[in-house]
């Protein structure tokens, strides 16, 4: 499905599949062909559950538009917590973290994938404690991804805009950009979708169709995710940025909350058409 010259796909995650032939199952309820693909499922299989899902996967016709990789361990509880046990900050895992993206790549490249996305954690400011440690784990990661010829994407949210733009120079890195999710941006207290997209249109190569309510105590206590065009991003605002920035690539729409997600991803993309 194609709405304003960008293909529209869904997160797989969001639609919580037991399996990749559920998975497929429901993605052809929606009326997609495209689909960003939760990797950890799969790194999790051992070798003869995983090839045949990977066979079912390359034999469905099915689009992806990128990886996404998170991690076991990860509390999202309260933002405190995330920023304790989020991406590559802990000391403890992060090793284990590093095996597990350098075996998502490896199926990332089986794939075909050219994009893996991952919120890396909280970005200290420049000169603060763990701002060394962070960037140089996330050019460890870049490294192993490039390897496979995967560009690493960073979710947005964490930090506002231009802490974030500034963090992507001192990297230096080609081969990392920006997933834009303008939801995260407001879930995290980290400042105004369209204005962040703007700072950031260099960078975005991929971007998530989320919406949300901010917190009363914005960057205290999490925002509430709602369908998408319910909540504070605004759908035609949001695509007419995308469009003045000139991004054409995939919209992939995510839902990672409530008990209908299936009608939400409906409601997501009647609301990309009417927008």
């Amino acid at each position: 499905m194609q709405i304003g010259g960008h293909d529209i796909g869904v997160c797989s995650w969001s639609l919580q599949p037991t399996n990749i032939g559920n998975l497929l199952a429901q993605v052809k309820q929606l009326g997609l062909s495209h689909v960003q693909l939760a990797l950890g499922p799969l790194v999790r299989l051992d070798q003869k559950q995983k090839l045949y899902e990977l066979s079912h996967l390359r034999s469905s016709g099915l689009s992806l538009t990128g990886g996404m990789m998170s991690f076991p361990g990860e509390d999202y509880s309260t933002i405190d917590a995330i920023r304790r046990t989020g991406g590559f900050m802990p000391d403890d895992l992060w090793p284990h973290r590093k095996d597990l993206v350098e075996r998502a790549a490896d199926i990332g490249a089986e794939l075909g994938m050219k994009t893996i996305t991952t919120h890396v954690g909280f970005v200290p400011p420049p000169g603060e404690p763990g701002y060394a440690v962070i960037r140089s784990r996330v050019l460890e990661v870049a490294a192993l991804l490039a390897r496979a010829g995967i560009d690493l994407l960073m979710e947005t949210g964490q930090e506002p805009a231009e802490e974030l733009m500034d963090f992507l120079h001192d990297l230096a890195a080609p081969n990392v950009h920006i997933n834009f999710d303008p939801a995260n941006m407001i879930l995290y207290g980290a400042g105004e979708p369209v204005p962040a997209m703007r700072v950031l249109a260099p960078h975005i190569r991929h971007v998530h169709v989320k919406d949300a309510v901010a917190s009363s105590e914005p960057g205290k206590s999490w925002g509430e995710e709602v369908p998408f065009g319910t909540g504070q991003v605004g759908p035609a605002a949001f695509l007419n940025a995308l469009k003045e920035i000139g991004y054409e690539g995939p919209l992939a729409i995510e839902r990672e909350a409530g008990s209908t997600r299936l009608e939400d991803v409906r409601k997501a993309i009647e609301a990309i058409k009417k927008a």
